[in-house]
């Protein structure tokens, strides 16, 4: 039996009132079902930042250089970056490359909220394979091969 671990941490002050306000309006901007994506979303952003950070104090080069590419490929960082890029990057670089994001930015759908739907419901395909995760992180190179099978008409 595969006992699975959680992917996220909560904050260490749930009712700061700062901090719900804040998480308030990335839930509203990004169209986020509840705080656990938010969360996961930070602690992906964690993980980069404290690996920039052993990468800077033990200067390996090779290393480095894997972690740049591998950011650059997911359209986190620039092509001539270096790790002081990846230490200023926010949740907010995080969000904006989730599925969900890049549907209702590419004017897939009229809301946030209905650019999650046609993903979960199946209408959203990446190269013609069909993606049900609204926070699927989209490489750079599979943005533009991003297609959906129900044409949505913009109301303005």
């Amino acid at each position: 039996m595969k006992r699975f671990r959680k992917k996220y941490k909560k904050p260490r002050r749930l009712w700061d009132k700062a901090l719900l306000e804040e998480e308030r309006n990335l839930l509203k901007e990004f169209g986020l079902r509840r705080k656990k994506e938010l969360w996961r979303a930070k602690e992906i952003l964690r993980k980069y930042r404290r690996l920039a950070k052993k990468l800077n104090a033990i200067k390996d080069r090779e290393q480095e250089k894997i972690l740049l590419q591998k950011l650059n490929k997911m359209g986190l960082i620039g092509e001539n970056s270096n790790l002081d890029s990846v230490l200023g990057l926010t949740v907010r670089d995080i969000l904006n490359r989730r599925l969900q994001t890049i549907v209702y930015k590419k004017g897939l759908a009229r809301t946030i909220k209905q650019a999650r739907q046609l993903i979960v419901h199946g209408h959203v395909k990446i190269a013609g394979r069909k993606i049900v995760y609204p926070s699927y992180l989209v490489p750079k190179d599979e943005e533009d091969k991003i297609e959906c099978d129900i044409k949505v008409e913009k109301n303005e």
